[in-house]
Protein backbone atom coordinates (compact mmCIF):
# COMPACT_ATOMS: atom_id res chain seq x y z
CA UNK A 1 0.00 0.00 0.00
CA UNK A 2 1.43 3.33 -1.06
CA UNK A 3 0.86 6.14 1.42
CA UNK A 4 1.15 9.81 0.64
CA UNK A 5 2.85 12.28 2.96
CA UNK A 6 1.29 12.37 6.41
CA UNK A 7 0.88 15.58 8.38
CA UNK A 8 -0.60 16.70 11.65
CA UNK A 9 -2.25 19.88 12.81
CA UNK A 10 -3.43 21.18 16.16
CA UNK A 11 -6.00 23.96 16.03
CA UNK A 12 -6.98 25.77 19.20
CA UNK A 13 -10.40 27.17 20.01
CA UNK A 14 -10.16 29.72 22.85
CA UNK A 15 -13.02 29.73 25.29
CA UNK A 16 -13.49 26.00 24.67
CA UNK A 17 -15.68 26.97 21.70
CA UNK A 18 -15.09 23.93 19.49
CA UNK A 19 -18.38 23.54 17.64
CA UNK A 20 -17.50 21.23 14.79
CA UNK A 21 -18.07 23.92 12.17
CA UNK A 22 -14.85 22.86 10.40
CA UNK A 23 -16.05 19.27 9.88
CA UNK A 24 -17.84 19.96 6.55
CA UNK A 25 -14.65 21.47 5.07
CA UNK A 26 -12.63 18.42 6.15
CA UNK A 27 -15.34 16.16 4.76
CA UNK A 28 -15.18 17.90 1.36
CA UNK A 29 -11.40 17.43 1.22
CA UNK A 30 -11.86 13.72 1.91
CA UNK A 31 -14.66 13.34 -0.64
CA UNK A 32 -12.45 15.02 -3.26
CA UNK A 33 -9.66 12.52 -2.56
CA UNK A 34 -7.33 15.26 -1.37
CA UNK A 35 -6.83 13.96 2.17
CA UNK A 36 -7.69 10.97 4.35
CA UNK A 37 -8.04 11.64 8.07
CA UNK A 38 -6.16 8.94 9.95
CA UNK A 39 -6.77 9.99 13.55
CA UNK A 40 -8.36 12.79 15.50
CA UNK A 41 -8.38 13.71 19.19
CA UNK A 42 -10.17 16.58 20.92
CA UNK A 43 -8.07 18.02 23.77
CA UNK A 44 -9.38 20.52 26.31
CA UNK A 45 -7.81 22.49 29.11
CA UNK A 46 -10.19 23.90 31.71
CA UNK A 47 -9.81 27.16 33.66
CA UNK A 48 -7.80 25.39 36.36
CA UNK A 49 -5.38 23.88 33.83
CA UNK A 50 -6.68 20.29 33.88
CA UNK A 51 -6.21 18.63 30.49
CA UNK A 52 -8.66 16.06 29.15
CA UNK A 53 -8.74 14.30 25.82
CA UNK A 54 -11.48 12.53 23.91
CA UNK A 55 -10.43 9.99 21.33
CA UNK A 56 -13.01 8.95 18.77
CA UNK A 57 -13.36 5.52 20.35
CA UNK A 58 -14.30 7.22 23.65
CA UNK A 59 -16.53 9.93 22.23
CA UNK A 60 -20.01 10.59 23.54
CA UNK A 61 -22.86 9.74 21.18
CA UNK A 62 -23.16 13.46 20.28
CA UNK A 63 -19.44 13.77 19.54
CA UNK A 64 -19.38 10.48 17.65
CA UNK A 65 -22.26 11.66 15.46
CA UNK A 66 -20.43 14.91 14.72
CA UNK A 67 -17.31 13.10 13.49
CA UNK A 68 -19.03 10.09 11.90
CA UNK A 69 -19.30 11.89 8.55
CA UNK A 70 -15.49 11.78 8.32
CA UNK A 71 -15.43 7.96 8.39
CA UNK A 72 -12.24 7.88 10.44
CA UNK A 73 -11.00 4.40 11.16
CA UNK A 74 -8.80 5.47 14.07
CA UNK A 75 -5.59 3.49 14.25
CA UNK A 76 -4.60 5.29 17.46
CA UNK A 77 -1.69 6.99 15.76
CA UNK A 78 -1.95 9.84 18.25
CA UNK A 79 -0.59 8.77 21.61
CA UNK A 80 -0.49 9.97 25.18
CA UNK A 81 2.72 11.97 24.50
CA UNK A 82 1.04 13.87 21.65
CA UNK A 83 -1.94 14.67 23.83
CA UNK A 84 0.28 15.81 26.71
CA UNK A 85 2.39 18.00 24.41
CA UNK A 86 -0.60 19.78 22.91
CA UNK A 87 -2.50 19.89 26.20
CA UNK A 88 0.51 21.47 27.91
CA UNK A 89 0.77 24.12 25.22
CA UNK A 90 -2.90 25.12 25.42
CA UNK A 91 -3.97 28.20 27.31
CA UNK A 92 -6.51 27.56 30.06
CA UNK A 93 -10.11 27.39 28.83
CA UNK A 94 -9.10 26.26 25.35
CA UNK A 95 -10.02 23.24 23.24
CA UNK A 96 -7.89 21.89 20.40
CA UNK A 97 -8.51 19.48 17.60
CA UNK A 98 -5.39 17.37 16.93
CA UNK A 99 -5.59 15.61 13.59
CA UNK A 100 -3.32 13.39 11.50
CA UNK A 101 -4.07 13.10 7.79
CA UNK A 102 -2.59 11.58 4.67
CA UNK A 103 -2.16 13.78 1.63
CA UNK A 104 -3.81 11.29 -0.72
CA UNK A 105 -3.25 13.59 -3.70
CA UNK A 106 0.51 13.05 -3.32
CA UNK A 107 0.58 9.26 -2.83
CA UNK A 108 1.53 8.42 -6.44
CA UNK A 109 4.16 11.17 -6.48
CA UNK A 110 5.62 9.89 -3.18
CA UNK A 111 5.67 6.32 -4.53
CA UNK A 112 7.50 7.48 -7.67
CA UNK A 113 10.10 9.27 -5.55
CA UNK A 114 10.69 6.14 -3.46
CA UNK A 115 10.92 3.99 -6.60
CA UNK A 116 13.53 6.40 -7.98
CA UNK A 117 15.50 6.19 -4.69
CA UNK A 118 14.70 9.83 -4.00
CA UNK A 119 15.07 11.09 -0.45
CA UNK A 120 13.39 14.04 1.17
CA UNK A 121 15.94 16.77 1.89
CA UNK A 122 13.67 19.55 3.08
CA UNK A 123 10.00 20.18 3.64
CA UNK A 124 8.15 23.11 5.15
CA UNK A 125 5.28 25.51 4.97
CA UNK A 126 5.22 29.18 4.14
CA UNK A 127 2.48 31.10 5.96
CA UNK A 128 -0.35 32.07 3.59
CA UNK A 129 -0.29 35.78 4.60
CA UNK A 130 3.36 36.02 3.45
CA UNK A 131 2.54 34.52 0.05
CA UNK A 132 -0.57 36.69 -0.33
CA UNK A 133 1.54 39.78 0.42
CA UNK A 134 4.25 38.74 -2.03
CA UNK A 135 1.74 38.02 -4.79
CA UNK A 136 0.11 41.40 -4.25
CA UNK A 137 3.40 43.24 -4.89
CA UNK A 138 3.93 44.65 -8.38
CA UNK A 139 6.51 42.79 -10.43
CA UNK A 140 9.52 44.66 -11.58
Amino acid sequence: MSVGPVEYIAIGFPGNKFSGDIIPAIQKLQEAGTIRVLDLVIISKDREGKVTAVELSDASPEQAALFAVLGIESKHLLGRDDIEDIGGALDPNTTAGLMIWENVWAAKFAASLRAADGILIANGRIPAPLIEEALAQPVG
